[in-house]
């Protein structure tokens, strides 16, 4: 594997820097320790020398979208000696759960219950154990219940509406080979972050209900880091404000 671009290591190393600075910020106005929280660089659409840049700078976890650009990214990640903590969290296909399953160590965006079976399955089929979060959705739309979760939820940013979250938690609970982890939500679109985000410790505790072990609160992106810090976050999955513009994938 090639040496990063020189420089690249000095401007990650200030962005990293950066963000720990907005999430010490973050925890101080809401009375949190920054020790709460995960940060999950996204490295979607850049090189496995990126990862490896941060890992050397003390991340530890990462996250892909796509598991087309994800499998051979962790793949050369393991190659070059580097352990590190792998979380899906785009949108997935059954038919990617064997793949995923081989890599991945969270996967956050869990939607529905037969996506819940396909990940069991694999993850027997590799002996590895998979941490589950469940996608919630929080568009208004879908405050007061929704589709049937058996098939994925036409939602733009995804996740099962709110009255079905305990469902797919127990299912993930009930499935060798998964453990329930907590759940995961995105911001609607133009959605002021802060309302959207303002369900989440009642939502948490719906899952928490099935598994009160499952405590983990995946929310929070670049633009809106500090709401999600303020709601109870913990995990935030930063991939611009870290890494900078999204550029073609080069693995």
């Amino acid at each position: 594997m090639r040496d990063a671009p020189a420089g690249r290591p000095a401007e990650l190393a200030r962005s990293l820097a950066a963000i720990g600075d907005r999430i010490a910020a973050a925890c101080g106005a809401a009375g949190r320790d920054p020790a709460e929280i995960t940060l999950i660089a996204v490295t979607k659409t850049y090189p496995a020398l990126d990862v490896l840049a941060l890992a050397a700078l003390g991340l530890t976890d990462f996250g892909e979208n796509r598991d087309q650009e994800a499998a051979p990214k962790a793949a050369a990640v393991s190659a070059a000696g580097q352990p590190v903590t792998w979380h899906f969290i785009g949108q997935l296909q059954t038919n990617k759960a064997n793949s995923v399953a081989g890599y991945a160590d969270f996967v956050h965006s869990v939607d529905r219950v037969r996506l819940v079976r396909s990940l069991g399955a694999a993850a027997r089929a590799a002996a590895r154990d998979l941490t589950c979060l469940v996608q919630v959705s929080l568009d208004p739309a879908d405050a007061d219940g929704g589709a049937p979760v058996t098939g994925r939820v036409p939602q733009a940013r995804g996740g099962v509406p709110p009255a079905m979250l305990a469902q797919v938690a127990a299912a993930i609970e009930a499935e060798e080979g998964l453990t329930l982890g907590g759940l995961m939500a995105v911001a609607p679109l133009g959605a002021d972050p802060r309302a959207a985000f303002a369900p989440l410790r009642r939502l948490s505790a719906a899952v928490r209900a099935v598994n009160p072990s499952a405590t983990l609160v995946s929310a929070g992106m670049s633009g809106d880091l500090e709401a999600a810090v303020a709601c109870g976050a913990t995990h935030l999955r930063i991939g611009t404000a870290l890494l900078g513009d999204r550029r073609p994938p080069v693995l």
